[in-house]
Parts: C-alpha cells; structure tokens; sequence
C-alpha cells in the first residue's frame, strides 16, 4: 500500500481531487501498458534432429544459438541443475548449462563416491562421500568440463558452459529441443564428446514467429566405455 501511494505522489496525483486522481491513475495505467507492449519481443520454438554420417539418431549431443551482432541476448536460463550418481555411472552422461549456473552431485548409491574435474573451465573436487554433496559446483567459464570419480575410473560425464540461454541436449531420439527463441539473427554450434572433428557454424536468421526444426550431422566415434567390474558390496565399491 505505501509503494502505491508513493507512486501517485510521484505522479502528483495523491493531493489531488478524487476525480483527477482517478482520471491521472487511469492515464498512468494505459502509458504503462503501452511501454510494456512497446518492448514485448516475438519468440518461436527452435528445434534439431542430430544424425551421425550414417543417418542414425545422435543422443547426447549440445546444440546451442549465440546472438549475432545486432542481437540482443535473452534472459538467462534458471535452472536447478542435477548430475547424479546411480550404479556406478553419473547421470546424465552429458549436461549442457548457462555459465554462472551452479550444479548440485548427489549420491544415490550405497558406496563412496569421489567426484572431480582438471579442466581449465572448471577445477573441483568433492571427496569422498554419500547421499547428497557437501556443497554444489558453480560453472561460471565458457567451455567443456570433463567430471570424474577418483575411486571408479569408468566413471565420466560432460559438463558444457556455454554463454547463451539458448542451448538443448539431444535426447534419444537425437532430438534437441532448444525452446523459444528470440527473433534475430544467430550462429547455431554443435559438439559430442566423441565427435570426429568440429563441425562447420550455421548461421540462422530466425522471425520469432515461425517453428524452426533444423537437420544437423555430426561425425561421431561409438563410445567406447572402460571396462567396469561387478559391484562388490564387500569391499564397498
């Protein structure tokens, strides 16, 4: 209630007769609305299917849109952000984040867990423990994070920074759904941890109105896991 009658104050309208002052808020109000629809920006759903050489579907790929010059960048993403550890193996394999976000590791398995990065992007480490971690991880520089466990070396995910809050992970179905993006013009990039070599920046010129569902390609190797040991509740590993 005291931040409106300030505005009327602020708008002389709060001394004056009850007829004026309801005439001045009305007006107040319109120019509000009018300001407000002055700077709403279109946006429209942007979308790829990721295929390898061979045409198969590519899960776990990063497709991401950075504003060209001239336009503007969108809000940024607020997520709340989870890299698990189930079986022995973190989950998801690969995650995609806006740089400042912070990434929490808990721990649902019943042994120990060691979790760590050497990358230039982003040096941690969580030692030992179980169930949820001591404290979250912020990612707060641009690039790729390599995450593993000091206990079980089979153990590796991707984090990937980027400086957009248009980004998406492809699904199983190489699917990556980007969401609504802003009209203007972009260049589109797209990385896999085990991809063959960078591929090529698209260019996008986007009208904020219409879907967009892009076909991207990709030359990716096969995963190749380390070999993994039976669980051996014995030894607690």
């Amino acid at each position: 209630m005291e931040s409106f009658l300030l505005f009327l104050r602020s708008h002389g309208m709060a001394t004056a007769h009850p007829l004026c002052r309801w005439r001045q808020f009305a007006v107040a109000l319109f120019c509000a609305g009018c300001a407000v629809i002055g700077v709403t920006v279109s946006a429209a759903p942007l979308a790829a299917i990721v295929r390898d050489a061979a045409g198969a579907v590519v899960a776990d790929a990063v497709v991401y849109a950075i504003p060209a010059a001239g336009t503007a960048a969108g809000p940024r993403s607020a997520r709340n952000v989870v890299i698990e550890q189930v079986g022995r193996e973190f989950v998801p394999y690969v995650t995609v984040v806006q740089a400042g976000t912070t990434v929490a590791f808990p721990n649902r398995d019943k042994l120990l867990h060691h979790v760590y990065s050497f990358s230039p992007a982003k040096t941690f480490e969580i030692k030992l423990y179980s169930g949820a971690a001591p404290f979250d991880v912020l990612f707060d520089k641009v690039g790729v994070v390599t995450i593993g466990c000091n206990i079980h070396d089979w153990m590796i995910a991707y984090v990937y920074v980027v400086d957009t809050p248009y980004f998406a992970r492809s699904d199983s179905a190489g699917k990556a759904a980007v969401g609504e993006v802003a009209a203007g013009e972009y260049d589109l990039y797209l990385w896999h941890p085990q991809q063959r070599n960078q591929p090529a920046t698209t260019r996008l010129k986007l009208d904020g109105k219409t879907a967009a569902e892009l076909a991207l390609t990709i030359d990716v190797t096969p995963r190749r896991q380390k070999f993994k040991p039976p669980a051996n509740p014995a030894s607690y590993q």
